[in-house]
């Protein structure tokens, strides 16, 4: 790697902590395999650390793209990743979520829709647990 490469890195893993969170990043570097760890390398460097970082669009507004994007492309476990780190960091509430899926109804379907309101309510439940009945 040279120093560019370097610079994508340091900053591709600022970011992605940053956006996902450091226990779902620290489980993804723990179960990085020799058949993987090219994959994660790129993911840093270009995913997190050249387009992420750009300056043209806050992390809000990415999180709000990517969901969208992931609703349309049916991606259920990677819709759920980042619903759960949109929700843990604050940048986005379960309306702003749940608004997401209802725009995506309109331009995705109401099957995507259905699929990722399901997936949202999952995730926000497991963020939220109902208090034990006594």
């Amino acid at each position: 790697m040279d120093d560019s490469d370097n610079t994508r890195r340091t900053t591709g893993m600022k970011v992605r902590r940053k956006v996902l969170g450091d226990a779902h990043v620290d489980r993804a570097i723990a179960g990085t395999t020799p058949l993987t760890a090219e994959f994660q390398e790129l993911i840093t460097r270009y995913a997190w650390g050249e387009i992420w970082s750009r300056p043209g669009l806050d992390v809000r507004t990415r999180r709000i793209l990517v969901i969208g994007t992931l609703i349309a492309l049916s991606h259920w476990e990677e819709v759920a990743m980042h619903v759960r780190a949109a929700l843990t960091s604050g940048e986005l509430s379960s309306d702003d979520v749940k608004e997401i899926a209802l725009q995506q109804a309109i331009y995705c379907g109401v099957p995507a829709a259905n699929a990722a309101l399901r997936i949202i309510g999952e995730v926000v439940a497991s963020l939220n647990p109902a208090p034990a009945k006594k």
